[in-house]
């Protein structure tokens, strides 16, 4: 098949990459003409203009986009609409609020454009091992555009669902990347806990290592934090700052819409925002309580 790709960062370029070596024709496109230079040398067709994309491309069109999302998504898809005809396809492989997608494809139907949203995950690691796919759209839509899933997905009977419409994709994407922050956080408080015991004298990235075989605890996250500890085991080139997307904290958002709760989900995202405070101020009001309550003894500021 043929694809458009917008958008050639990390993962995009990445996924260029992988499709091009599965035997599809790439037109690429990115706002960094570097970029679109740069992937000359894995067999894409940099393009130096949407417009001179869509041109490339043949009847049914599908073009696939990997910018931030918000707003940068918002306006390319309003952008790219223009230079399409009815029966093309728009793939959406960012982190997109679900509500935002189904409200985007609602639009784009309107106009008898697919819109498909295609939850990505395999970071960095996608080119050789393969992306988990979570996509949402059309039956009919989506199974046109199998063999560009077949090709990402780690083995074509592996790691690609429909999992539902549009909107689908991108709410499981957001489930997922929950998940991943409760996992995250349980190995940083284990690791932590192991850390502190030292009459022990515990050799971290050894643990690491022996927990990613044969233990039940083994996973993906586990290999990467055992090579972290490896390169740096008291991670002294860090500091204790944890950022966040807006996949947690939706979430956290959805499971009050919905009355389900999601304690481990929320915690692991307030630890993150608890990271990025130096001295925060309720750590000193409740310094304060206990002083003024009991004259517990404080330790002053200075």
């Amino acid at each position: 098949m043929e694809l458009g790709m917008i958008g050639l960062g990390r993962m995009g370029g990445n996924m260029a990459q992988r499709l091009v070596i599965g035997g599809h024709r790439v037109v690429t496109y990115d706002q960094d003409t570097d970029a679109v230079t740069a992937s000359a040398d894995f067999g894409g067709e940099g393009a130096g203009s949407l417009e001179d994309m869509v041109s490339r491309l043949a009847l049914p069109r599908a073009v696939w986009i990997m910018v931030p999302a918000g707003q940068p998504t918002e306006d390319i898809i309003d952008e790219i609409t223009q230079l399409l005809s009815p029966g093309d396809a728009i793939l959406d492989g960012g982190n997109a609020n679900y509500k935002d997608t189904m409200r985007r494809g609602e639009k784009l139907a309107a106009q008898a454009i697919d819109f498909i949203d295609v939850g990505t995950s395999g970071g960095i690691w996608g080119l050789t091992e393969g992306y988990s796919l979570m996509v949402g759209g059309d039956e009919t839509a989506v199974k046109r555009l199998e063999p560009i899933f077949h090709t990402l997905a780690p083995a074509p009977d592996k790691g690609y669902n429909r999992v539902g419409p549009i909107g689908a994709g991108h709410f499981t994407k957001m489930v997922h990347n929950g998940v991943e922050y409760g996992l995250m956080q349980a190995y940083a408080e284990g690791f932590e806990l192991l850390a502190a015991k030292e009459d022990f004298n515990f050799d971290l990235p050894a643990i690491a290592q022996t927990w990613s075989h044969g233990s039940v605890v083994r996973s993906w996250l586990l290999d990467l934090a055992a090579d972290a500890l490896k390169e740096d085991p008291e991670l002294e080139s860090l500091e204790s700052y944890v950022d966040d997307s807006g996949e947690g904290r939706w979430a956290v958002q959805e499971s009050v819409d919905l009355a389900v709760p999601i304690p481990v989900i929320t915690m692991s995202l307030q630890a993150r925002f608890r990271s990025r405070q130096n001295q925060p101020f309720g750590g000193r009001l409740l310094a304060a309580l206990r002083n003024q309550f009991g004259g517990h003894s404080v330790r002053k500021s200075g």
